[in-house]
């Protein structure tokens, strides 16, 4: 049924969209690529606080020495009311993201990772933390066998075209539309 199908060395996987479910997502794809015994980069850029996942990625770096890298970049929320981070400014907002971006970038061409997630790039990009530029390059400067991951909303449509595999997570409904905080395990 499938002779005519070929596999790739790798693919470049989004999850955007302004449903929740694009960082579980990344994180279940990690937990699969571990699995599989490959090398993975896990980047943040907006969750420098501690989240949930924080916890449970510091046990999985116990258990997978060699095969997993963990990055907690950013400076929190940017330009996003209530939620921004507080005493930051844009410029140290930009200098994180970048800073993030360049981890991200040299892991990507180094050929030693089978996977490298950056978690809400999008949303950097989308801000104007870093450039629609940054984001190109990271897909076209990665290694050949170098699968990647980009989350987080608004990813620019116009770089469709440049991925594997897009998924538009589409919020029917949350309950933060309804004034209720995001609850711990469940939201972060």
């Amino acid at each position: 049924m499938f002779e005519d199908y070929e596999t790739k060395d790798s693919v470049v996987v989004v999850y955007t969209g302004d449903g929740k479910g694009k960082t579980s997502a990344s994180l279940g794809l990690m937990l699969r690529a571990l699995g599989a015994g490959m090398k993975v980069a896990y980047i943040q850029f907006i969750k420098y606080w501690e989240v949930s996942e924080h916890k449970t990625i510091a046990k999985l770096e116990e258990v997978y020495t060699d095969q997993l890298t963990f990055v907690k970049g950013g400076k929190g929320f940017y330009n996003a009311g209530d939620l921004s981070a507080k005493n930051v400014s844009e410029n140290e907002h930009k200098q994180a993201a970048e800073e993030t971006y360049t981890e991200a970038l040299k892991f990507a061409k180094s050929g030693k990772y089978d996977l490298v997630i950056c978690d809400e790039i999008n949303n950097a990009v989308n801000d104007g933390l870093l450039d629609k530029a940054n984001l190109e390059n990271l897909i076209k400067l990665r290694s050949k066998k170098c699968s990647l991951c980009l989350t987080g909303r608004n990813f620019p449509t116009e770089l469709l075209q440049k991925v594997d595999i897009a998924t538009d997570m589409i919020k029917l409904k949350h309950h933060f539309d309804d004034k209720f905080l995001a609850n711990k395990g469940i939201d972060y």
